[in-house]
């Protein structure tokens, strides 16, 4: 009777065992990880968004080339900021695809509006535009950042979901589903831009 008791209590702590062992717990700490990184992501480009009224006071005065490509800009800007990704939209590479097209384009335009700012000095000396210059260019770095950071966080949380044990709890316990990494779509994006095409 105490061995059969005896053998209980060790199949029962080498099945809980076995359970932590199945990510149990690391399923779902992965997935937070990599949604907290998404909400990165996100505040980058609202932080980028909220900028750009200053930019748009800074250049009013500007001529009409640097106008229009101010309001492709804004415009830009507008299409970005209407798509909204959720936690929830994470594994939907649709979403996801649109929301990397938007946020493209307003790379781009912002780019566009950089050259053409640098290839007019005079305009280059005012004080306010070269602060605000600092803080655009700082907020593309801190995307790229918050991008790579969630990427990097995807990918742990699809490795970990796909890997034995885990792989048990994840279809077993939490129904897990892989996540989709965030692509940028620019067209050309690994090539340098021509600034001398963009003016």
């Amino acid at each position: 009777m105490a061995n059969s008791r005896l053998i209980r209590l060790l199949v029962a702590g080498l099945l809980l065992g076995m359970l932590a062992a199945c990510g149990i717990n690391s399923v779902p700490t992965a997935e937070e990880e990599a949604k907290a990184r998404w909400a990165d992501v996100q505040n980058a480009y609202d932080r980028r968004a909220q900028l750009l009224p200053n930019l748009a006071s800074v250049a009013s005065s500007a001529s009409e080339q640097e106008r229009g490509i101010l309001t492709d800009v804004i415009e830009a800007r507008s299409r970005a900021t209407s798509i909204q990704v959720s936690a929830d939209d994470l594994d939907n590479p649709e979403v996801m695809q649109q929301y990397a097209q938007a946020q493209g384009q307003l790379s781009q335009g912002l780019g566009r509006l950089l050259a053409n700012f640098e290839a007019y000095p005079q305009l280059q000396s005012i004080t306010n535009y070269q602060m605000l210059q600092s803080q655009v260019e700082g907020s593309e770095n801190r995307i790229n950042i918050a991008v790579r950071d969630y990427n990097e966080a995807v990918r742990e949380y699809n490795t970990t979901i796909r890997t034995f044990p885990s792989i048990i709890g994840a279809k077993l316990v939490h129904g897990a589903e892989p996540m989709v990494p965030f692509e940028a779509v620019t067209p050309d994006a690994e090539q340098a831009p021509d600034l001398g095409e963009m003016l």
